[in-house]
């Protein structure tokens, strides 16, 4: 018997994995689960690979379900969100402070912006502790935030450079800060470099004397919080509504710089408040990115700067406008309230629609009109409605009824050589050139006013230029 069976089991150890027999015949059992073996030639299959194949199969099914059913659904915690560009060793140590430093819930979350220095392999490396994504080229700040942005699934939301190292409390005073009071819109500490009001003289000279400053310093102390214009992009607290209301970094902003201030003015335009948490310290290292950037740092920063005020032109008028128009009321609720309506946008997607009503109605039809991408955060913004055929859409654009009560929708210059949008019996200001170019605006009949039409038309908020789009969001 004992040289039968061994001769048995050398007949089938060309079988791979464990194996049984059953009647004349043998299960394989493998990796792949049970195997079919032929005996002669008669072929045998167990009645469980049947089951195993459907148990399999549906089970994947109910993964992927629920994938898509949760991928909504955000999580109780904070995303950190972390661009980096060649700064492998950097990044390495901003992680591992987080870790040390934050007994909160989080997420991590890393965009490459293409770097050449390893940052990619140990991403993979450290796959299962942080999510990733490595960009194609380098997309800049704006691009890489924006990557994260769409990737982060906490309630609240970390903006982190990565030449930075957070320390004790960090994180937990922050969110204290941030959660004390509906209005505020983003929370940012103070650091040992950085421009503006957000630095403060420290007292270590040695890297390792730093940890026992910010213990000291990051005591929650709420006396110290105070409100600001002007949050600076190297940590940036925000509430995940926040960025369903006001949208995207503006990928205008090429490299680095401006972007922060320019967040900092779409927050403010909502009516939601800038503060500074200096019970929060982290260390910053400071502009390692941007100084990689060489010689054509300056020309950047030329070309962000030019840019930034091309896009908001007298700016604190328009805070003023804003703010006495509203009063902060529902209708500055999101940007959706700034941006014009009787245009058409579109997503990702090939589909258009028409804004009217602070609805969007899917256009049917081919059109012959501009369309003005948008992101889809920014589509979402305005709830959907009825469809629309596509010749109705561009009599409204075009504003062909003019002699129909409110289907007016042409572009006026009034005698200051300020350029105002008419929506039916409303007249919003443009504010600036980029907003008039950036709806397509340009592009609409411009019409004169006299002065009874001008009696009639009721002042609405103004209108300001959509955030550059240069990838697929």
């Amino acid at each position: 018997m004992a040289a039968s069976r061994s001769l048995a089991q050398r007949s089938i150890r060309r079988i791979a994995g464990t194996t049984t027999r059953r009647g004349n015949g043998v299960i394989a059992r493998g990796r792949a689960g049970v195997r079919r073996v032929r005996i002669g030639n008669k072929l045998h299959e167990t009645e469980r690979t049947a089951g195993y194949n459907q148990g399999y199969e549906q089970g994947y099914q109910l993964g992927v379900q629920t994938g898509i059913q949760r991928y909504p659904v955000p999580f109780e915690g904070t995303s950190i969100v972390i661009p980096t560009y060649n700064q492998l060793a950097l990044v390495k140590q901003c992680i591992e402070t987080i870790r040390w430093n934050t007994p909160e819930s989080y997420e991590i979350i890393v965009v490459d912006n293409a770097s050449t220095d390893g940052t990619r392999a140990y991403l993979h490396r450290m796959s299962g502790e942080l999510r990733f994504r490595v960009m194609d080229r380098n997309h800049g700040f704006a691009g890489a935030i924006n990557a994260g942005l769409m990737m982060a699934k906490g309630r609240t939301i970390v903006l982190l450079n990565n030449d930075t190292l957070v320390t004790e409390n960090w994180l937990g005073n922050m969110l204290r800060c941030l959660n004390s009071d509906d209005n505020i819109g983003m929370v940012g500490p103070i650091t040992n470099y950085i421009s503006g009001i957000q630095m403060v003289k420290v007292p270590y000279d040695k890297l390792s004397e730093m940890p026992e400053f910010a213990r000291r310093n990051n005591r929650a102390d709420s006396s110290r919080w105070r409100e600001t214009d002007l949050l600076i992009g190297f940590c940036l607290l925000f509430r995940r509504e926040l960025f369903e209301k006001v949208g995207y970094f503006d990928e205008g902003f090429e490299i680095g710089n401006y972007e922060d201030n320019d967040y900092s003015v779409r927050v403010r335009l909502l009516g939601k408040k800038l503060v500074i948490a200096p019970d929060c310290f982290i260390h910053h290292i400071g502009s390692v990115s941007i100084k990689a950037v060489g010689d054509r740092m300056v020309k950047v920063n030329n070309q962000n700067e030019n840019f930034f005020h091309r896009k908001w032109p007298m700016l604190g008028e328009l805070m003023d406008t804003i703010h006495a128009h509203s009063g902060h009321s529902p209708r500055t609720a999101s940007a959706a309230s700034l941006y014009p309506e009787r245009i058409i946008v579109r997503g990702l997607g090939a589909d258009c629609f028409w804004i009217e009503q602070g609805r969007r109605r899917l256009v049917e039809g081919v059109l012959n009109v501009p369309v003005v991408r948008v992101s889809q955060i920014d589509l979402r913004l305005w709830p959907i409605g009825e469809p629309i055929q596509a010749d109705e859409a561009e009599r409204r654009w075009y504003g062909r009824n003019e002699g129909v009560d409110g289907e007016t929708s042409s572009i006026v210059r009034m005698p200051d050589g300020t350029v105002c949008y008419i929506e039916g019996n409303v007249i919003r200001r443009l504010h600036g050139e980029a907003a008039l170019q950036g709806w397509e605006l340009h592009k609409k009949p411009e019409r004169a006013l006299n002065d009874a039409r001008t009696s009639e038309l009721q002042a609405g908020l103004p209108i300001i230029s959509p955030p550059v789009m240069k990838q697929s969001l």
